[in-house]
């Protein structure tokens, strides 16, 4: 019990997670506190849809006077606060899923166990470049999420096959294209027929 408690406050006082769809659960003496309390309080408002977020991107920045680490589950509008622009990032399971499949489904894994979920999350930490932090952006662009899936799964069908969990054997030598030769493409070839003129003079 005393553990809980402990945990609960600390977690409450450095980071405010919701997930229940309470809309505005995060009040301003809440956030505010948070930010009297840490240097960077992280608030994740992760709840959908935008109506039921805890709070919004621009109640967060201006609340902690821009100190918060934000993300949302629903997007965001940039928000300026004393002259900094911050691109509110979204903490969805977009990022993780469609990576651990692909990397699961195309090395016919017999197991999915938490260590590639584990993996999934080390290499999307990895992903997030010094533009996307200086944006205050915790995630990757999510213009960039095929190109982010497409490195989830080839770090996850590494550890695949690293951890004998792989049914395609042996491993391909170039385990980048093999993944990405089971991504669905949609740019088609041209099944037009090539078309000439009839000659218009005599033959």
């Amino acid at each position: 019990c005393w553990c809980w408690c402990w945990c609960w406050c600390w977690c409450w006082c450095y980071m405010g997670t919701g997930v229940a769809a309470v809309a505005r659960a995060f009040t301003q003496e809440i956030v505010e506190t948070m930010a009297k309390l840490n240097e960077r309080p992280v608030i994740f408002a992760l709840s959908n849809p935008t109506s039921k977020a805890e709070c919004t991107a621009e109640q967060a920045y201006n609340w902690t006077k821009g100190k918060c680490v934000f993300a949302s589950g629903s997007p965001f509008d940039n928000v300026v606060y004393d002259g900094q622009t911050f691109a509110p990032g979204q903490g969805n399971n977009c990022y993780i899923f469609p990576g651990v499949a692909l990397g699961v489904i195309a090395t016919a894994a017999r197991h999915v166990t938490d260590e590639l979920f584990l993996i999934a999350a080390q290499s999307l930490a990895g992903l997030v470049v010094e533009s996307d932090l200086a944006l205050g952006r915790v995630y990757p662009c999510l213009d960039n999420i095929r190109e982010v899936s497409t490195q989830i799964a080839i770090d996850v069908a590494r550890a695949c096959y690293r951890d004998n969990l792989a049914s395609v054997l042996p491993q391909p030598e170039d385990l980048p294209s093999f993944i990405r030769s089971h991504q669905y493409s949609t740019e088609y070839e041209n099944f037009v027929p090539d078309v000439y003129s009839w000659p218009t003079g005599k033959l």
